[in-house]
């Protein structure tokens, strides 16, 4: 299972079954659990725990130092889950003391080519980040999000859960769960276009839910109400559709601020 030209450093704790193609290169304090696969040319770097079932792509980077100046060599990790899929040249570095020391990647994760998750990002599951996709430090990025290529998220960001964000995204601030954020050529960043009503609906909300989460984007972005009165509107629609409750539990532990569209923009449709 293991060529004979990898390198893999003694420390290393790696599953019977798992198969190491050509060039690889393990190092100290890296576990990696039954079923998975390094094709060729793959660095992984401890400390680091890789679960099972997970194939890396030639020339990805995994669990190498954070690209962090105030890193001076103290402890950190990476932990990913199980089942996920790392393309061709992604870089996913290890946390940092001030980030709490660990860089978490969930379960069932498409990762496409050259995308690069930094230090201390917290990843959730079934995430799909396309091409050349990148996140800052400290991102947070909730379960069935998808970031479309060349999307940008600035440090301390979160992307809500069933978030979509469009192609050449430049996000600098909290995107809601269920939104749609699209590049606004007048801004030069992103703003909200609606919700991602088509990814609802293929992972089986009703289309009553879906009408439900359009009137609270409605309330939150197009009404014109402050944050705090739109958030307890929500929050009474949120009695009837419990599926409202993401999106108030996300207002309230905002620290960044929401994403929001201008003042003097219309901001209509759905995805």
């Amino acid at each position: 299972m293991i060529h004979p030209t990898a390198i893999i450093d003694p420390d290393a704790r790696i599953a019977d079954d798992v198969r190491v193609g050509p060039y690889c290169v393990i190092g100290a304090g890296v576990e990696i659990g039954p079923g998975c696969e390094l094709k060729h040319h793959v660095s992984i770097q401890g400390p680091s725990r890789i679960g099972s079932h997970n194939r890396f792509f030639p020339f990805c980077s995994i669990g190498d130092e954070p690209q962090d100046k105030k890193f001076h060599g103290e402890a950190s990790r990476l932990e990913i889950g199980d089942h996920n899929t790392i393309r061709e040249y992604v870089t996913i570095n290890r946390g940092t003391e001030d980030g709490g020391g660990v860089t978490r990647i969930g379960s069932h994760n498409w990762i496409m080519a050259y995308v690069h998750i930094a230090h201390d990002c917290i990843l959730g599951d079934n995430i799909i980040m396309s091409n050349v996709a990148s996140l800052a430090g400290h991102v947070e990025v909730h379960d069935h999000a998808i970031l479309s290529g060349f999307a940008k998220v600035h440090q301390f960001c979160r992307i809500g859960a069933h978030a979509f964000a469009g192609m050449n995204s430049d996000i600098n601030k909290d995107v809601a769960p269920y939104v749609t954020v699209a590049q606004d050529p007048r801004s030069a960043m992103a703003i909200p276009r609606g919700i991602n009503s088509t990814g609802l609906s293929r992972r089986g909300f009703t289309s009553d839910q879906i009408r439900q989460i359009k009137q609270a984007y409605k309330l939150l972005f197009r009404s014109g109400l402050p944050l705090n009165e739109a958030r307890d509107a929500i929050a009474e629609l949120a009695r009837e559709e419990t599926t409202l409750n993401l999106l108030v539990e996300f207002i309230d532990s905002s620290s960044r601020s929401l994403l929001k569209p201008p003042r003097d923009a219309s901001v209509t449709g759905s995805r």
